[in-house]
């Protein structure tokens, strides 16, 4: 009786106190897709230092949970239409607590361990978000994902920035600096616990409506969402791999100079991150934006190959990071508003967050193996180059006012 009594109550609560609930829950949410992972990195040499932690298990932390994230995506939209949309994303936190705590123990099993439950939990928020954000917010999808990707992009930055200062300068150790991004787990949990009890029902009956008879594999349409998000995945992470090596070489910078110029990418990102979206929901297509990130991108690495001027690097470095920020956030508005329900947005995420990921994980493979043919650069550059007029052809098809 207890039980009822609070769905009730719940189901009470003023329509502007459940919209503020939900904004809130899916800012909180998108803080916890990326520092579980980004804080690793500048840990790495603390950890081998302390548990003896080889090259390629070092590696295989991050790219662990990307593979993760590409295997678990495209099941995440049948677990939704099982249990609801809300109690979905709950489950996804859950597994991103369980694999924050498993990674706090210092031996490389749980290590591993950890970082396959952290990418699990990540895919399943992140399929789940555009769906919510088109059911929840069907009218400000632009600026929802805007929101989302910005605190996403933010936080991302955060993981990677505090690490050191908190292991060292704090003195609390890798094994905090790694445990403490279990706080906004915890705070995201309870946020979507108090918003979960009075939607469920509705989400629910309409996820097992549509889910009869619904394959996204089938649409042309998808299929373009689907290649644009995997080919800015590979752009994004080839670059955020490999860029300090290649000003090294082009430019003669110093390896610290260099990845400073990677914080600068990072930094240009925001904006494109943030007004992407919000235009992008002012017209009825997105060809044009698409056109225009397109042209940014190209020209920074145009730039990139044909001056080694330090100037004109960070020029090149800036457009970059625009025509990057901007797709990315774009290929997350897009799942919402080339879907025509929340568990159409669903499937359609699973599907190119499959691709996406996949080939997250195997661009900075084939962008070292060039390296290691070439013994330089030029291929790798000319490589995102080619990905970055495809994403840009992919685009005119998935930029167009139609749906999945």
């Amino acid at each position: 009786m207890e039980h009822v009594k609070k769905r009730q109550s719940l189901s009470e609560i003023p329509i502007h106190y459940k919209q503020t609930l939900l904004f809130a829950g899916i800012v909180i949410v998108a803080a916890n897709l990326r520092p579980a992972l980004t804080s690793v990195g500048p840990l790495i040499p603390l950890i081998q230092g302390d548990i003896g932690l080889s090259q390629l298990a070092a590696g295989s932390l991050t790219t662990l949970s990307l593979l993760t994230f590409a295997f678990i995506s495209p099941l995440v939209p049948n677990i939704a239409g099982r249990i609801g949309q809300q109690y979905t994303l709950l489950f996804g936190l859950g597994v991103l607590f369980t694999g924050i705590v498993i990674r706090y123990f210092p031996h490389v099993t749980f290590l591993l361990t950890g970082s396959l439950f952290i990418g699990a939990g990540i895919a399943i928020l992140n399929v789940m978000l555009p769906g919510i954000i088109k059911e929840s917010f069907p009218y400000k999808i632009g600026r929802m994902t805007s929101i989302y990707t910005t605190s996403m992009v933010l936080t991302a930055s955060l993981g990677s920035g505090i690490s050191i200062p908190l292991a060292q300068g704090a003195s609390w150790g890798w094994q905090m600096a790694l445990f403490i991004w279990v706080i906004p787990v915890i705070i995201a949990a309870f946020c979507w616990f108090l918003i979960a009890g009075h939607q469920e029902a509705r989400l629910n009956s309409q996820a097992k409506t549509v889910n009869k008879g619904s394959c996204v594999y089938l649409s042309p349409l998808a299929w373009q969402v689907t290649m644009f998000m995997g080919l800015q995945s590979i752009g994004y992470y080839v670059t955020i791999t490999w860029l300090p090596e290649i000003l090294n070489q082009l430019g003669n910078l110093s390896l610290s100079y260099a990845g400073w110029m990677v914080g600068l990418m990072q930094a240009a990102s925001l904006p494109a991150a943030f007004a992407v979206p919000i235009m992008a929901g002012k017209f009825r297509n997105q060809r044009g934006i698409i056109l225009i990130i397109g042209a940014i991108a190209v020209s920074g690495l145009i730039l990139l190959l044909l001056s080694s001027s330090k100037w004109f690097l960070i020029v090149a470095v800036v457009l970059i990071g625009i025509g990057q920020g901007g797709s990315i956030s774009l290929s997350l508005a897009l799942l919402s508003m080339r879907a025509s329900t929340s568990q159409q947005a669903a499937n359609l995420s699973g599907m190119a967050q499959f691709a996406g990921y996949f080939f997250a994980a195997i661009g900075p493979f084939l962008g070292g193996v060039l390296y290691d043919v070439t013994g330089g650069w030029l291929l790798t550059i000319c490589m995102l180059v080619v990905v970055s007029l495809a994403q840009v052809a992919v685009g005119m098809g998935a930029g167009r006012d139609q749906r999945v």
